[in-house]
């Protein structure tokens, strides 16, 4: 109980001095998801359905292509597009932000034995807090709506991608490293011309679980009105209606199977190269 005090007393003075922040934050990421928004309903059903299949064909072969072209339409004669999009809209900024974030933390931790020291425990915090808990300050710094739900989607995706992308980065073979010391790489060389490009295999690897677990979060944030898939769920499970609970998660696993073969197939493809 000690501990919940000293929190919740931290927590309060955070709202209560750093309010101007949290509103020119609460500014900036609303304005990012809505543009994403905005991009996804401005393109008609069946274009999105097309590129996305395109896409679905070329990273991840014809029958996942063939799934993304019933999946969709599936969603669409549900009734559903809208909120796949909204869904689909934060996920995308969520996971952009984290991987703004995460990417460079991942490549100071393996590049600093200090740094990497402090973010191990913190990164342990970060990805076993139970994912609820995440609502809490998220309500309370942004109020209720999209912002906050990105907000702990962030939180909750981010620790993946920094875990992977500093282990791809310290699992580059030191005598290609010497190597490029050797010929006079510097450090910036080093790093944007061998470090990165041997470890986006893993890297990768990272930024699809990082969107994975922005899924699983998106739907959590609708507790809190954060709208799209997750809101079709909790409606079906508050108002006892099976079907459209079980609809909505349909709708939730087409989206997640989508995404991690397109990323998936981003992965392999990395890999392939890298091989050859």
């Amino acid at each position: 109980m000690i501990i919940g005090e000293y929190i919740e007393t931290f927590i309060t003075w955070l709202t209560d001095y750093c309010a101007p922040f949290f509103d020119a934050l609460s500014y900036g990421i609303g304005g990012f998801i809505e543009g994403f928004q905005q991009l996804l309903f401005g393109v008609p059903f069946y274009i999105s359905i097309a590129l996305i299949t395109l896409l679905t064909w070329f990273k991840a072969g014809r029958w996942s292509a063939l799934f993304s072209v019933l999946g969709l339409l599936l969603i669409y004669s549900m009734g559903f597009w809208f909120e796949t999009m909204q869904t689909l809209a934060l996920v995308l900024s969520s996971t952009s932000i984290a991987l703004l974030l995460g990417v460079p933390l991942g490549i100071w931790t393996a590049r600093s034995v200090r740094c990497s020291k402090i973010a191990r425990p913190i990164l342990d915090f970060m990805q076993t807090m139970p994912a609820f808990v995440y609502l809490i300050p998220a309500v309370l710094f942004f109020g209720l709506g999209v912002v906050p739900g990105a907000f702990a989607t962030i939180i909750f995706a981010m620790p993946p991608v920094v875990r992977l992308t500093s282990l791809g980065i310290s699992q580059v073979p030191v005598d290609i490293i010497e190597a490029a010391r050797s010929f006079g790489a510097t450090p910036r060389q080093l790093l944007f011309k061998v470090q990165l490009p041997l470890a986006l295999p893993t890297i990768l690897t990272g930024i699809n679980q990082t969107i994975m677990m922005s899924l699983s979060m998106v739907v959590i944030a609708a507790m809190i009105s954060a709208g799209g898939l997750g809101e079709v769920v909790l409606k079906g499970i508050t108002q006892m209606k099976i079907g459209l609970g079980f609809e909505g998660g349909i709708a939730v696993v087409i989206l997640a199977i989508l995404l991690d073969r397109i990323t998936q197939g981003l992965a392999n493809k990395k890999i392939n190269k890298k091989k050859i």
